[in-house]
């Protein structure tokens, strides 16, 4: 009996799976507002009413997506604030460190950038109220940083939501980058996009350093 209820539950998962990347897979030129749970399910080969023995609705799907999409990143912050080496070479590192993660996940971060202002409520409140998460973790490490010392607590959470924001903005921009300088008008490179990115937070590190003397 034990083996008989652990297949079909290994069963249940590995549909669920399917459901959430054919629905990545057709998110790719559309928004969730406009994905229907009769493609998602004529994807994987289901009849529409199977669709409900694992999500209530697109909308709950959308933030099952939300939490897979934002759960990759959430290593990568940990890893871009562990960094060792000087500010510019954390600063390299956290950048090289998001280009690589939208090379390994593009789907994953084209589906957050085009649903964070989306017209799917749960959705967009979903990705905020993570952000949020992110924000207060990432507050949590640069309190603990010397540059921080005297820092209201408001401040650092300010200054870690800045950062947040900048990971997000970047991981976005790099989704239509071309490897070279010769894509279409209007285009720009990973190198323009890699770089503009360490200028900005290099300008944030500036900022932070003199904050309290304002």
């Amino acid at each position: 009996m034990t083996h008989t209820v652990g297949t079909r539950q290994a069963q249940k998962e590995k549909t669920r799976r399917a459901l959430l990347e054919a629905a990545l897979v057709l998110l790719e030129d559309q928004s969730l507002s406009s994905l229907g749970l009769r493609e998602v399910t004529r994807a994987v080969g289901l009849a529409p009413t199977a669709f409900y023995r694992h999500f209530g609705s697109t909308e709950e799907l959308g933030v099952a997506l939300v939490d897979e999409a934002l759960g990759s990143l959430h290593a990568m912050i940990g890893t871009t604030l562990a960094a060792a080496g000087g500010p510019d070479d954390r600063i390299t590192a956290a950048v090289d460190l998001i280009a690589g993660h939208v090379r390994r996940h593009p789907s994953h971060v084209r589906f957050l950038a085009r649903e964070r202002y989306g017209g799917v409520r749960p959705v967009r409140e979903e990705i905020a109220r993570q952000l949020d998460t992110f924000a207060v973790e990432v507050g949590a490490e640069l309190a603990r940083q010397p540059e921080s010392a005297g820092w209201p607590q408001e401040d650092v959470l300010m200054l870690a939501g800045l950062y947040v924001e900048h990971m997000v903005v970047t991981a976005a921009a790099f989704l239509d980058t071309v490897p070279g300088g010769d894509g279409a008008p209007g285009t720009r490179s990973r190198e323009e996009v890699a770089e503009l990115a360490r200028r900005r937070l290099r300008l944030i590190r500036l900022g932070r350093r003199h904050w309290l003397e304002g």
